[in-house]
């Protein structure tokens, strides 16, 4: 009797999911559906609307995305969401106002599967459009710049404020997603940088919004989040840095406080301003204890990480299926 052979197993393509979050995009929705879906026919795009009050929904119903609605209202609550509910091998975030290219998507994804990376940031370094304002070119560069100065330059950022990004599952599952508007993007570069997650860049274009479309962002109310975010994640993921440097802060005052009473002091044999000395004791002492906690919150932190690393490695790396492989071969 002849043994009936093992079919071979047909390889499956890689899902990838198109998460689109959209406040009142109603005048720009439907093409960046309809763009996502020639790039990526393969695709599930999914459009958050996130407490629109004109036809977003309905537009992108028509265009073919499937519709979820997130009613708390900022950017971050969409992604922190879509992240949760979605499962896919490769995430393509893009926003729903049509400035960026929304039909380079396969391009980027085969870069992801390339590397392979973990992350493929689109950004907008050759702009020449005036959707994006010198405020805000300027403040991202500051910012961006603040970014790899406290959380190293191991990988190259330079739009840190991007809303155009490919992800693979292993980011995305690993990511705790924290933030609850626009400063989602600096915790991504965060999370990136800190786990040493292996990304790359790539230029694209960038472009005006539609007729009808009007901006969401607030160039100084935005940036002033954004900073505080940078200054809370330094003191959550780099503790030892940021209490060495309020544990400086304090030393400083209290030298300035103690030298004149302890030049007095040799001079004389007498402590004329004895509460100021007793503040100036004080002071280098909260000093110290700053910069012992410090040192405990960093040992913390570095169990956070290895525990966020950990989760990361469940993971496999993003690769296509082995037959397309083969035939890329």
């Amino acid at each position: 009797m002849t043994p009936t052979p093992t079919p071979t197993p047909t390889p499956t393509q890689p899902t990838i999911a198109a998460i689109v979050p959209c406040h009142n995009e109603e005048a720009a929705i439907g093409k960046v559906v309809r763009d996502l879906a020639a790039a990526l026919p393969s695709a599930t795009i999914y459009v958050y609307d996130n407490a629109s009050t004109d036809a977003t929904a309905e537009v992108a119903r028509a265009a073919g995305a499937t519709v979820r609605t997130e009613t708390r209202v900022g950017k971050g609550n969409v992604i922190r969401r879509a992240f949760a509910d979605l499962d896919a091998d490769v995430y393509v975030l893009i926003d729903g106002d049509d400035t960026y290219d929304a039909s380079r998507a396969a391009e980027l994804v085969e870069i992801l599967f390339d590397g392979p990376y973990d992350q493929v940031l689109a950004t907008r370094l050759k702009v020449t459009t005036t959707a994006y304002r010198p405020g805000h070119a300027t403040g991202n560069h500051v910012l961006t710049e603040a970014v790899a100065v406290l959380f190293g330059r191991q990988s190259r950022v330079s739009d840190m404020l991007s809303g155009y990004r490919i992800f693979s599952r292993r980011f995305v599952k690993s990511f705790p997603a924290l933030s609850a508007e626009f400063e989602i993007e600096t915790e991504m570069t965060v999370h990136a940088l800190r786990l040493r997650l292996p990304s790359v860049e790539v230029e694209t274009d960038f472009k005006d919004r539609p007729v009808g479309s009007e901006s969401k962002l607030r160039t100084y109310r935005d940036g002033w989040r954004i900073l505080h975010l940078i200054i809370t994640l330094a003191r959550r993921e780099r503790p030892a840095l940021f209490h060495a440097l309020l544990s400086t802060l304090l030393a400083l005052v209290a030298i300035a406080l103690g030298t004149p009473i302890v030049i007095e002091y040799l001079h004389t044999g007498l402590v004329p301003r004895f509460p100021t000395a007793i503040l100036a004791a004080a002071i280098a002492t909260i000093a110290a204890l700053v910069l012992m906690v410090g040192y405990v919150l960093d040992a913390t932190a570095y169990q956070r990480q290895v525990s966020s690393r950990l989760t990361y490695l469940q993971y496999p790396a993003p690769s296509r299926p082995s037959a397309a492989r083969d035939g890329a071969s």
